[in-house]
């Protein structure tokens, strides 16, 4: 039986004794070492390995308002209410966000759900029982986990990916056994070295996975096009980014009919069809549109923040007349909101974001329609751009009237409507607005006229966020950094 050592990064997982750094050789009591296939499987269906993220990354985003102390009636939304941690990131404070004792959450579930992902990935070719084809779909599934966890990491801890800068930029450590050895030191290798392991494990990957899975919390091969066409977008590839984004619509192009959506007022947010007021929007895992669901962890934005001036305007932005958004509609609750037990909150002249669901944070359809559309509008194709674009309105606003291409669009413009439907569709989803506003202003061809500085206030003060700003980024957690002094750190 082979040893698997606990690591400093990761958080104790369904894996480890909380007491002890090292599997035992001889099989600890109450706890179960993986030797079977199944045991393999039962990891991988492991909930954890289900939640990812944190929404706090929403608040070093342009996306977000917060209310003063005065307010609205109860503390949720109100600038004050936030722990300092929160305070930390709305204010854009350089150095370290968490305070000592507090989590970052992210960062730890990464590395714990990597850890599991290791044990799979490194092991289950060697069980005594099942078929090879079985256990090569168990490895491949772990290898896109580890793949989609370090996707995250990259890009929240470490600058965007530019080529020309990617093999010397800081990325994040590279973990990839689940033997590591107590008191070892870990380099943070670079961002063109995590990325290579991503293209790598998918690459990998592709011709392990199953065609079909009982549920979209599993991959099948169909999430390779999806996967390579985030991927090569964040890496400015855009032919690739296109070639695989079209790929994946060739498999799966379906999306869900906003229009067909209310909301209960009295039933703190709950979205339900207009025709069946019992019938409720689908859960993550049985909506359309989801490829690869992941939902967040331990966190949630519901009532917590309101939508920013900046957002609400470009919601309204290229909104046909008598036109409704759903998106807006759905998810928001303008001015008041009316919870079950029949009291009228008072948010006046906010936008409270209020959907009563689980949002997918993994993989879904519209961002494929989002990732071609880009890529179509930067290779000047205009009217497939268009194409993509109007396919997806059509399914979240009412009285929808398409985008047409007079003959005069210019790249610029046709990329301008992209990014704001970008913006509407994936609100508040992951870690997207963050990333889009870090590649937006690292482009080098459109960066002069996407970049934006980032300015939030509240109870009377205002900070900025200077775009390309290393605050953008954030700190390795200093909990990491007393194990590893030396990892070397971006000055933020």
């Amino acid at each position: 039986m082979k040893k698997i050592a606990y690591f400093f990064i990761v958080a104790i997982s369904c894996m480890v004794m909380q007491s002890c750094n090292d599997f035992l050789d001889e099989k600890p009591k109450g706890f179960t070492i993986p030797e079977y296939c199944d045991d393999y499987s039962r990891l991988l269906n492991y909930i954890g390995l289900q939640r990812v993220l944190a929404t706090y990354p929403v608040y070093f985003t342009d996306d977000v308002k917060l209310g003063g102390k005065n307010d609205g009636d109860d503390d949720q939304f109100r600038f004050v209410s936030l722990d300092d941690s929160e305070k930390n990131m709305f204010t854009f404070q350089h150095g370290q966000v968490f305070i000592p004792g507090n989590s970052d959450n992210i960062w730890e579930g990464a590395y714990s759900n990597i850890f599991t992902y290791n044990a799979v990935a490194n092991n289950v070719m060697s069980a005594p029982d099942g078929t090879l084809i079985d256990k090569k779909h168990l490895r491949g599934e772990a290898l896109v986990g580890r793949a989609f966890e370090y996707l995250n990491l990259v890009n929240v801890y470490a600058k965007h990916y530019d080529p020309a800068t990617a093999a010397t930029d800081y990325g994040v450590p590279l973990v990839l056994s689940e033997e590591v050895g107590s008191g070892a030191s870990y380099v943070r290798n670079s961002v063109a070295e995590v990325y290579q392991q991503i293209l790598d494990d998918l690459t990998e990957a592709t011709g392990l996975l199953k065609d079909k899975v009982s549920n979209s919390f599993h991959p099948t091969q169909s999430i390779a096009y999806a996967f390579l066409s985030r991927v090569y977008l964040y890496m400015g590839n855009y032919d690739e980014a296109l070639k695989n984004a079209n790929e994946a619509l060739k498999l799966n192009k379906e999306l869900l009919d906003y229009k067909l959506y209310t909301t209960v007022p009295n039933q703190w947010g709950r979205i339900v069809l207009e025709s069946d007021l019992i019938t409720t929007m689908p859960a993550e895992a049985k909506n359309v549109e989801n490829i690869y669901t992941r939902i967040f962890g331990n966190s949630y934005l519901f009532r917590a923040v309101a939508a920013s001036d900046d957002l609400i305007e470009t919601f309204q932005k290229n909104l046909p007349e008598g036109a409704t958004d759903q998106r807006l509609a759905l998810f928001f609750s303008k001015d008041k909101f009316y919870p079950s037990e029949g009291r009228e909150d008072d948010y006046t002249g906010y936008y409270i974001y209020v959907p009563y669901i689980e949002i997918c944070c993994g993989f879904s359809t519209p961002e494929i329609y989002l990732n071609a559309a880009e890529c179509e509008a930067r290779v000047g194709s205009i009217d497939n751009a268009l194409k993509h674009l109007n396919a997806l309105r059509d399914m979240r606003i009412k009285n929808n009237v398409h985008f047409e291409n007079d003959g005069k669009m210019t790249r610029k413009e046709a990329l301008e409507l992209c990014l704001d439907e970008r913006r509407r569709e994936l609100v508040y989803i992951g870690i997207f607005r963050l990333v889009d506003l870090k590649r937006m202003n690292a482009d080098k061809e459109y960066g002069q006229f996407f970049a934006k500085d980032v300015i939030h206030s509240a109870d009377g003060e205002t900070w900025t966020l200077p775009a390309n700003d290393l605050r953008y980024i954030m700190p390795v957690p200093q909990n990491v950094l007393d194990y590893s002094p030396n990892m070397p750190q971006y000055d933020r």
